[in-house]
């Protein structure tokens, strides 16, 4: 069986390796991958968002599978033109990747089903956006409508930084046209809760809770990153939280995606905050998250294949998915600099006996050398029994691997600690 994997990140190269574990897979392709990703997959030089080049591979290379991961090529309809060459997937068509692709879809679709979410308004002039953030509540949450990367959110402490927030993104067009629509959000407050989620559109299976670190420094200071470490599980995900979200906010996803004609098939994510009025949806994504899926897949008992054919099948609840009692920790070195600017092309070493996995992100091969070649450029995780030992067990495994400009977080995990005890 020949297997094909869109994108070419850390992400992509925790789902390969997960992929690798079934044995009637034969071979594996990843579109782009990257220079890490090409120990375990063949990488191919097209990019994730050309969508006739994807397809034209997969026909011509007689693809049996193909599990496009991005939320790019989600939202351009990646899905429905494999779909309709006749290639099977795991991943949303387009009218359900709008889940992610439109933040306005994904608050109305809350608000028209009462599912829990922040009050919040809609813009489409800045002139408007600007009247309201008079009178507004402060702090504020500003988003903007369409796919910015995982930045497109600007928390306001002042009614100044709220008004110049907007402007950069209606006016200035930091995110393209993707600010041109903008939601203006009431500011939540509570632990943070990420939770990835297989379904077919008829049933919704939760993967293990997870809890990410979005700041580029240490105590969550500096700026929003796409993540520079996780766990698993996240400590407030309880028993009674899990039963409240899956009761008020998972199933009611799901039926309301059905009831819209626009039934979500593959990874559904539920960006979640356990506020004192009970659990809410800060956000969905219509794809697994980077770098949460770093942790909860390595501990998914059951085979990645498996599940993924079935809920292309529709026949999900034919199956059970299992993962360990265990604990994992993914902690991201970077290039410092990162978000903003930062240097590339310095070889990445790491030493033999290092007691954990390596996903690489941002990396390209050169002369049989790997460099680096991004702002985050590799994640490493461990497992444990016990979540201090997966901590401790990552920051050893760390301080193995080496590459010039290197930075990391030294604090991943200690939020999620302290809750435990």
């Amino acid at each position: 069986m020949k297997i094909m994997v869109v994108g070419g990140g850390g992400r992509e190269h925790a789902v390969i390796k997960k992929l690798k574990e079934n044995k009637s897979i034969e071979k594996i392709y990843a579109l782009p991958g990257n220079g890490g990703i090409a120990a375990d997959a063949e990488c191919v030089p097209i990019g994730a968002t050309d969508i006739d080049g994807i397809v034209k591979f997969a026909a011509e290379n007689a693809i049996d599978f193909a599990v496009v991961t991005p939320d790019d090529p989600l939202v351009l309809g990646a899905v429905d033109a494999l779909t309709a060459a006749g290639i099977k997937c795991f991943g949303p068509e387009k009218k359900a990747a709008i889940i992610e692709g439109s933040k306005v879809f994904s608050k109305n679709l809350m608000k028209k089903y009462g599912i829990p979410t922040a009050r919040y308004e809609v813009f489409s002039d800045m002139g408007k956006a600007l009247e309201y953030l008079d009178t507004a509540p402060i702090p504020t949450v500003i988003k903007a409508d369409g796919l910015a990367l995982g930045k497109g959110v600007i928390i306001a402490e002042t009614r100044e930084d709220a008004k110049n927030a907007v402007k950069s993104m209606m006016l200035d067009k930091i995110f393209g046209e993707s600010g041109s629509n903008i939601v203006i959000e009431e500011f939540l407050t509570g632990p943070e809760v990420s939770v990835l989620s297989f379904t077919d559109g008829k049933t919704i299976v939760p993967m293990v809770s997870s809890m990410d670190h979005k700041r580029a420094k240490d105590n969550d200071e500096g700026l929003n990153t796409g993540g520079m470490g996780t766990v698993a599980p996240n400590p407030y995900y309880t028993k009674e939280v899990a039963d409240e979200c899956m009761k008020n906010i998972f199933l009611p996803t799901v039926k309301a995606m059905n009831e819209e004609g626009r039934t979500f098939k593959g990874c559904l994510y539920f960006g979640l905050m356990i506020t004192p009025d009970g659990a809410k949806v800060i956000e969905y994504n219509c794809r697994f998250g980077d770098p949460e899926t770093q942790v909860v897949l390595p501990l998914l008992k059951t085979d990645l294949f498996t599940v993924m054919n079935a809920v292309a099948d529709g026949k999900l609840s034919e199956i059970d998915v299992e993962f360990k009692d265990e604990n994992a920790c993914c902690v991201i070195m970077a290039s410092d600099g990162y978000p903003v600017k930062y240097e590339k092309g310095y070889e990445i070493t790491a030493d033999d006996s290092i007691d954990g996995e390596i996903f690489i992100a941002g990396a390209k091969k050169e002369n049989g050398r790997l460099l680096t070649n991004g702002g985050r450029v590799l994640g490493v995780t461990c497992t444990a029994e016990t979540l201090k030992e997966a901590v401790e067990k990552s920051y050893r495994a760390v301080e193995k691997i080496h590459f010039g400009n290197a930075y990391y977080r030294r604090d991943i995990g200690a939020r999620a600690l302290k809750a435990g005890k």
